[in-house]
């Protein structure tokens, strides 16, 4: 017989035996087949986790039920990828620790994607994009702040949005700022209002919301697909958007699905999905739906 298929050892009693190469070859193969597929993970099913506390992105109606803009666009994506799902929700506060604990195998909840989550966390490519916004009440004296650039972006500050900045700081000093804990809001305020202005940070961004109304603070940070809805509604009535829109730097660079690190298949996956959501047009029909305008992410 060839070589290649058989060998001789010598065993501990000095005796020979003789092996199939093959069959130890094929043997080995398959096993590395089978933890390659436990590493990969085996996606029939997916359970994704959500805040359930951030409207119209994810929240629970009146009778319980988890609905919103990812609550659709999750059931869409795993139909795409053809596989089950179970929809839970989990406190913002703690979600990326649950997520690399093992609780969950995906993240939808407005997550953006930023550099320090990408030490943490793998992302999906982003399904969308919003400006992050200041809002105060319109009896407030920072009603009538106005800057003369609208969309701010921080990833290359030219000299004509350092103006802009240099008027917030200006004009925020002394103030009450509230945010929601481990958001990107919450970042921006520390690192470029932190040294001015009192920030206080909260669980949930209703409370948020609740201490601007009831005067606690003098403005708060939030997104602008949260907003504006509220902003159309009767409720948002006593408010109003104030400064630029701001993008980039501390905001990141989307929002997307997020997965454990050893993950990518998961989320290339859900990157894959996006991408026809997107073509087909489903994602800003979602989007338009929930938020009253197209805060999808393009191709």
């Amino acid at each position: 017989m060839a070589i290649a298929q058989l060998a001789i050892y010598r065993t501990r009693h000095s005796g020979y035996k003789i092996i199939n190469l093959s069959s130890v070859l094929l043997a080995v193969f398959i096993s590395m087949l089978v933890v390659a597929q436990v590493l990969a993970g085996d996606w029939q099913r997916i359970k994704i986790a959500t805040e359930g506390a951030y409207p119209p992105w994810n929240f629970r109606d009146d009778s319980g039920n988890l609905v919103g803009f990812e609550i659709e666009l999750a059931k869409d994506l795993c139909r795409r990828m053809q596989v089950d799902y179970e929809i839970i929700s989990q406190k913002w506060r703690g979600i990326i620790k649950g997520l690399n604990a093992g609780k969950y195998d995906a993240i939808m909840a407005a997550m953006s994607i930023t550099e320090p989550r990408k030490k943490l966390v793998r992302f999906s490519r982003s399904y969308a994009d919003t400006p992050n916004i200041f809002v105060v009440r319109k009896d407030h004296p920072l009603a009538n702040f106005r800057v003369e650039l609208q969309n701010l972006t921080l990833n290359d500050i030219r000299p004509a949005e350092q103006a802009v900045i240099d008027a917030l700081v200006e004009a925020l000093t002394g103030k009450i700022i509230g945010v929601q804990v481990a958001t990107i809001n919450a970042k921006f305020a520390d690192q470029y209002l932190g040294d001015y202005a009192e920030i206080r940070i909260y669980d949930f961004q209703h409370t948020v919301d609740l201490e601007l109304y009831q005067g606690r603070l003098d403005a708060l940070i939030g997104g602008m697909a949260y907003w504006v809805p509220i902003l159309k509604s009767e409720q948002g009535q006593e408010y109003q958007i104030v400064g630029p829109y701001m993008t980039g730097g501390p905001f990141g660079e989307g929002i997307g699905v997020a997965v454990n690190k050893k993950d990518k298949d998961l989320a290339d996956m859900f990157s894959s999905a996006i991408e026809e959501a997107i073509r087909d047009g489903t994602l800003k029909k979602l989007a338009v739906k929930w938020f009253t305008f197209d805060a999808s992410a393009k191709e």
